[in-house]
C-alpha cells in the first residue's frame, strides 16, 4: 500500500503529465487513500480534467475537489494574498518545512527561516515560484549544520548502499564543512543523479560538488 506522500506525489507528477492541465496553482494533500486537490485554475475544462488526473492514479480511494476557476480578467492578487497563497502551498506539501516566513513586497518574495534539510528549502522556494503574482524571489532560508561531517558522511553512504539503482562502491564520498564532494565512476546519468540525491538528502549539506565520471 502507498504512503500518504507516496499516493501525494503520484498526483502531483500526473497532473504534470496531463497536457490539458495548467498545474501550477494546484496543491495536493493525500490522506489514507483520500487525495484532497485545491487551488486555482483558468478555466472550468481544467478543473474537470484534474479531477480525472487524480482519479487515474492507482491507490486514490476518494478526492475532495476544492479547485476554484479564476479567469484572467478577474482582478489581480494583493501581496497579502500572494503571500497566504504561497503558506497555503506549504501546508499542502507534506514535505514541506515548518516555520517558513513569507514577506511579499510588489510581487518580489522573500523567504526566512531555519530548516534541517536543504531539500525543504528548495521546496518552499519551489512552492513560492508556482504562485500567481509571484514576480521574484530571494530564499534566504538557513539550512542547520548540527552534525558533523563524519555523521553527514556515514548517512550519505548508508543511504547508497540502501539503493539499488548503483554500486555504492563505486562512489566515494567526503565532507568538508557543509559541502559533500563525489567522486567515482557510474555508468550513466541515472546512477549520477542517485548518488547526488543522497548527498543533498543529508542534514546540514549546503553544496555539492559532482566530480563523478561515467566508466
Amino acid at each position: 500500500m502507498k504512503t500518504d506522500f507516496q499516493l501525494q506525489q503520484d498526483v502531483m507528477d500526473e497532473l504534470r503529465w496531463e497536457p490539458r492541465v495548467d498545474h501550477a496553482n494546484i496543491g495536493v494533500t493525500a490522506k489514507g487513500g483520500v487525495v484532497t486537490l485545491a487551488g486555482f485554475v483558468p478555466d472550468y475544462a481544467q478543473k474537470l480534467a484534474a479531477e480525472a488526473a487524480a482519479r487515474r492514479v492507482a491507490g486514490v480511494r476518494a478526492i475532495a475537489e476544492e479547485i476554484q476557476v479564476r479567469f484572467a480578467v478577474d482582478p489581480k492578487t494583493t501581496d497579502a494574498e500572494t503571500a497566504q497563497r504561497i503558506l497555503d502551498r506549504l501546508s499542502w506539501d507534506v514535505t514541506a518545512p515548518e516555520g517558513i516566513k513569507v514577506k511579499v513586497e510588489q510581487g518580489r518574495v522573500t523567504l526566512t527561516g531555519e530548516v534541517d534539510w536543504n531539500y525543504q528549502k528548495e521546496i518552499a522556494g519551489r512552492a513560492a515560484g508556482r504562485t500567481t503574482g509571484v514576480k521574484a524571489i530571494t530564499n534566504l532560508i538557513d539550512v542547520k549544520t548540527k552534525p558533523s561531517p563524519a555523521d553527514v558522511r556515514e548517512r550519505i553512504v548508508a543511504a547508497l548502499r540502501r539503493s539499488s539503482a548503483l554500486d555504492a562502491n563505486a562512489i566515494n564520498v567526503s565532507v568538508h564543512g557543509n559541502t559533500v564532494k563525489l567522486s567515482g565512476r557510474v555508468k550513466g546519468w541515472n546512477e549520477r543523479r542517485v548518488a547526488e540525491s543522497a548527498a543533498w538528502s543529508a542534514p546540514g549539506v549546503s553544496k555539492v560538488e559532482d566530480q563523478i565520471v561515467f566508466a
